[in-house]
């Protein structure tokens, strides 16, 4: 495959330098994965996880989409969630946008673009939400930024609604959900000031109760 021999040969350089620094490295990478974060992020090709946060393969575990969301329905995002948190036994969830979000900036227009349009119409909510807000930032560029935020802080929200997150809570784990911001241009990150760590952050009517399925049936 001649398309592909650049990276065929980028590999090869990458693991001899590996196996040079670090001879076991391989050997320990494949007997055990055991990272304490899971990053839900942009496709983005610009927004790397590993690379952003300086970590190595095997110390952050991954799930990426366009415009880093957290659908209840997505078996995709959820099936990641459940095998980090049960699995893996991660100790923090990072949702990470970035600012100039092309799957943000689609939601702010009017145009169809074909399929995306119906996943993108989870950030039309949020805008919707928080329309007033949104309206009064006259500079277009500045409204998307913003609402990259504040599909972050959503996002947050929808994976401390999933019962992953809050059965692991119920048991006791120390798990937190934060969200982040990157900034292309200076390669920063930004912290976007949310924490979430138990059920009890989160309004009344997401906090969900385990049913004991040995108890027997409901009473009326």
């Amino acid at each position: 495959m001649p398309d592909l021999e650049e990276l065929f040969e980028n590999n090869r350089n990458w693991s001899r330098r590996i196996r040079e620094t670090a001879p076991d490295f391989f050997n320990r990478l494949a007997a055990l994965q055991s990272p304490k974060f899971l990053w839900i992020g942009c496709s983005d090709s610009r927004v790397s996880a590993n690379e952003i946060l300086g970590l190595a393969p095997g110390e952050v575990f991954v799930h990426r989409n366009v415009a880093n969301l957290v659908i209840h329905t997505d078996l995709n995002c959820l099936s990641v969630i459940e095998y980090a948190v049960e699995v893996l036994r991660v100790e923090h969830i990072i949702v990470c946008g970035h600012y100039g979000c092309g799957g943000v900036r689609a939601a702010c227009e009017h145009t169809q673009l074909g399929l995306i349009d119906n996943w993108l119409r989870n950030i039309k909510d949020t805008y919707a939400r928080h329309q007033r807000e949104l309206e009064s930032i006259d500079d277009a560029a500045g409204r998307t930024d913003r609402l990259c935020e504040l599909n972050v802080l959503a996002q947050v929200q929808s994976v401390c609604h999933t019962t992953i997150v809050q059965n692991a809570w119920t048991t006791g784990r120390q798990l937190a959900v934060h969200g982040l911001i990157y900034r292309l241009t200076d390669g920063l990150l930004h912290d976007l000031a949310v924490r979430i760590a138990s059920a009890g952050q989160l309004e009344a009517i997401f906090r969900m109760e385990k049913i004991d399925r040995n108890s027997g049936p409901c009473e009326n």
